[in-house]
């Protein structure tokens, strides 16, 4: 059984980890997997946005705590795994394409990084989010740490992390940790990506780019020029322009 299953229909691509007599917890092969999966995604022009999900009852538990006795032993393999987890998540927050996780059941510890490097997360009204690094005597990564502060502001990044408590979607919908709850959040999550879709993928990513970067200091100057350049000499200005002019919906290729 694949443990990271990708399907691709109309125009958005779904994501899902596989392993739910797990928990969907993530294993280290995995993390590094992300990165590449998301990547070719990011690369394929027939999709224009990206939905990360798990299997069955939970998005996911976390990392998978049971190999951490091979894979993070000591001070070493530790570092080396969280630089696999930072590829993984780097490879969905850098995705061109918005990416929504939707979040049932449990989203904690590695999860949530998972779910923070999306853009947008939607929760169904029985999710339990939390971090419990501080119970494991883990010190969450530095851009699993800011993706944190950037959604939840400083307070109550503190608190759910010194705390390692957990908490319910309607808290996660109050502090900006998740952005929309609902009994039914992938057909809300589908209609959302649908909507996008719609727009100039040249202009999402260049946004994206933009916020993302100024948000979590990894923004240069020079590329947001050169994305900024890609989209005036583009295919799909000359599309909008004619567009509005006739009064018609626009077609975006993403060129």
């Amino acid at each position: 059984m694949t443990d990271i299953l990708t399907s691709i229909q109309d125009g958005v691509a779904t994501v899902t980890i596989n392993r739910p007599e797990r928990r969907n917890s993530v294993t280290l092969a995995m993390w590094r997997s992300f990165g590449d999966i998301f990547a070719g995604l990011s690369a394929d022009r027939a999709v224009r946005a990206i939905i990360l999900t798990g299997a069955g009852a939970d998005f996911s538990a976390g990392a998978d705590i049971p190999e951490f006795e091979t894979v993070r032993g000591d001070a070493d393999k530790s570092r080396a795994y969280e630089v696999a987890v930072d590829y993984g998540c780097a490879g969905i927050a850098n995705a061109s394409k918005p990416v929504i996780t939707v979040n049932r059941g449990y989203t904690l510890g590695g999860a949530a990084h998972l779910s923070m490097s999306a853009d947008f997360r939607f929760a169904h009204t029985g999710s339990v989010f939390g971090i419990p690094a501080a119970r494991l005597s883990i010190v969450y990564g530095v851009q699993a740490t800011r993706k944190l502060l950037a959604l939840v502001g400083v307070a109550n990044a503190k608190r759910i992390l010194y705390s390692a408590e957990r908490f319910d979607s309607r808290k996660a919908l109050e502090i900006g940790f998740v952005d929309a709850v609902s009994e039914d959040p992938m057909a809300d999550a589908l209609a959302f990506a649908r909507s996008l879709s719609e727009n100039a993928p040249l202009s999402i990513a260049g946004a994206k780019y933009m916020l993302n970067g100024l948000t979590l200091s990894t923004f240069d100057a020079a590329e947001a020029q050169r994305l900024i350049d890609e989209a005036s000499a583009s295919h799909d200005y000359s599309e909008g322009r004619d567009a509005f002019a006739a009064k018609r919906p626009p077609k975006f290729e993403g060129r």
